[in-house]
C-alpha cells in the first residue's frame, strides 16, 4: 500500500505542507497519521490529525472552509507530504486565507493580508 512508503515520526505522524493547487501559495502546515492520509486519498477531502485534540479532523467540518484535494506529493526522504488543494474560504483558524499571514518587517511581525472570514462566526467561543 502507498502508506507503507511513508516515513512517519516516532508519534506516527508525518507533516503535510498544504498549498493552493494552482498557485503554489502555502496555506498551512498540518500533521497526518496513516488513517488521515488514507481518508484524504479515499475521500478527496483534506483530513488531518489534531495533536491538541488527539483526533482525526476533516478541514472545514466546523468552519465550512473545506479543502478539496487535487494532488498529493511526497518529498525525496518520504517524510513530508505536500498537498495541493482547492481552498474554500480561509485555511487559517484566525480567519486568513493562509496561516502565513504575518511577515517580519523591520524586526516586527506585521499582518500582510486581510481576513476572509470571521473566526467567531465559524467556531464560536472555542477559539
Amino acid at each position: 500500500m502507498y502508506t507503507d512508503e511513508l516515513r512517519f515520526n516516532d508519534q506516527g505522524l508525518i507533516p503535510a505542507v498544504v498549498c493552493d493547487h494552482a498557485t503554489g501559495e502555502v496555506l498551512m502546515v498540518a500533521w497526518m497519521n496513516e488513517e488521515a492520509v488514507r481518508r484524504t486519498v479515499e475521500t478527496g477531502k483534506a483530513t488531518y490529525w489534531s495533536r491538541s485534540r488527539q483526533k482525526i479532523w476533516v478541514k472545514g467540518e466546523t468552519s465550512g472552509n473545506v479543502q478539496v484535494v487535487r494532488w498529493v506529493r511526497l518529498d525525496c526522504d518520504a517524510d513530508v507530504l505536500m498537498i495541493g488543494v482547492e481552498q474554500t474560504g480561509g485555511a487559517c483558524h484566525e480567519g486568513y486565507r493562509s496561516c502565513f499571514y504575518r511577515e517580519l518587517r523591520d524586526g516586527e511581525w506585521q499582518v500582510i493580508c486581510e481576513k476572509c472570514f470571521d473566526p467567531e462566526e465559524a467556531y464560536g467561543a472555542r477559539q
